[in-house]
């Protein structure tokens, strides 16, 4: 062999080495090439697998059959478990579970449930979720292990703006230009304190930015109103939402607390059916009287609030007269009285201390009354005054610290307000 290898020359001995190395450079490539193509194509086919899993309750939805319905009256956990083959026994023990988590008794008629079964011959239901409102659940895990937990939906919020005139109420013209008339509610609590929605007159006008809750791609009603100016009897009431030391709140563009020591009124969705007068016919009595108050009309049995912080001094039935009256003392300056109640909110007695919004009672026609309302009175220094023209002490303003960065925000707001 080495004499073989002696007769060829050397020049060929090279050109043939330097070929086997080049064809074996190009084997080792090529081989390498596809082990790291098909280890791109698996990682694209694993993202892809992992993009297209759907997600609901926190769960893979699509790796179960579900059936979704609505609690009946009278319908409890075990009756509804019950008719998926959910014996007594392990209801028994679901609720054992659950007991620091959620209270089963309080699982309502009109709520929805899903029942989650597992996509086999045997069809066993592994989960069952309640829904307690729009946006949070319950999971009650049914495996061998049973585990009940709560979760909340995703939450997605848009913001919107809307502007409208009003003819009738707010709730008609935000219906009318297009917005969710429930947004009406929101608007009365933040106002409460400055505007008396029932003297709401036509040709009134508002402008709101609010942001709005969706969940699962549906608006529920729940907003966010960060500003809104409201134009009643040709005055411009801004409010503007502003975190004051941790605490949001309402102010107006100078910097005033929009929540005041008295609410405008003392009841919500109502009508005013006879004004503060020294000389009013009255219809029962046939005969010209003072009216030191301000009549509410409004059904039996609608909720009365106490306007302000105070103590309840005088309970009492007044015949011929206010019949069922609550009398509540502020400060030293300021009382106010509720007539012809058809009850009293539970509790409600002389010394009790009540908060402001707190129901102290319910709108009734006790004494003499020709139907349904509250007469409502504030009396000042022992003098009766018209309620409605009484100004109310503001709450706390912004700070002078906070005053500067309050500008700012409420600049941005403003310009965003007139955008509209």
């Amino acid at each position: 062999m080495t004499k073989v290898l002696n007769r060829i020359p050397l020049k060929n001995i090279i050109i043939v080495i330097i070929a086997a190395l080049a064809i074996w450079f190009l084997v080792v490539k090529c081989s390498s090439s596809k082990e790291l193509a098909n280890e791109e194509s698996q990682v694209l086919v694993d993202t892809t697998e992992a993009q297209q899993v759907h997600l609901k309750y926190g769960l893979p939805i699509d790796d179960f059959e579900v059936e979704t319905s609505v609690v009946k009256k009278r319908q409890s956990l075990s009756t509804i478990l019950g008719k998926y083959g959910v014996n007594s026994a392990k209801v028994y023990e679901i609720c054992q579970k659950s007991k620091d988590v959620f209270n089963v008794r309080k699982i309502r008629s009109g709520k929805s449930y899903s029942v989650l079964f597992s996509r086999d011959s045997i069809r066993n239901p592994e989960y069952f979720i309640y829904e307690t409102n729009s946006r949070d659940y319950v999971v009650f895990d049914l495996q061998d292990e049973i585990e009940v937990y709560t979760g909340a939906k995703p939450v997605e919020y848009k913001t919107k703006t809307i502007k409208g005139t009003i003819e009738s109420s707010l709730y008609m013209a935000l219906k009318g230009a297009g917005g969710d008339p429930a947004l009406s509610g929101k608007m009365s609590e933040i106002y409460q304190w400055t505007i008396d929605f029932f003297g709401i007159s036509q040709g009134d006008s508002f402008k709101i930015l609010y942001d709005q809750v969706y969940i699962e791609g549906k608006p529920i009603k729940d907003f966010d109103v960060k500003a809104a100016v409201l134009t009643h009897n040709g005055k411009d009431y801004f409010a503007y939402k502003y975190n004051q030391d941790g605490k949001y709140g309402y102010f107006d563009e100078e910097g005033q607390n929009l929540q005041k020591a008295f609410l405008k009124a003392p009841l919500k969705f109502s009508r005013i059916s006879s004004r503060f007068s020294n000389r009013r016919f009255h219809p029962v009595l046939k005969r010209w009287r003072s009216h030191h108050g301000v009549d509410y009309a409004a059904p039996t049995g609608t909720p009365v609030y106490s306007v302000g912080d105070g103590k309840i001094i005088k309970k009492a039935y007044q015949r011929g007269g206010g019949g069922r009256y609550l009398t509540v003392k502020h400060n030293s300056i300021y009382k106010t009285q509720y007539m012809h109640l058809s009850r009293y909110a539970k509790g409600m007695r002389a010394g009790v201390r009540v908060k402001q919004g707190q129901i102290i009672g319910y709108v009734g026609q006790s004494g003499t009354a020709t139907g349904p309302h509250l007469d409502y009175r504030v009396i000042k220094h022992g003098t009766p005054i018209n309620p409605l023209k009484m100004k109310s002490p503001s709450k706390s303003p912004i700070k002078k610290a906070n005053k500067g960065n309050y500008m700012v925000v409420k600049n941005q707001l403003e310009a965003r307000l007139e955008e509209v």
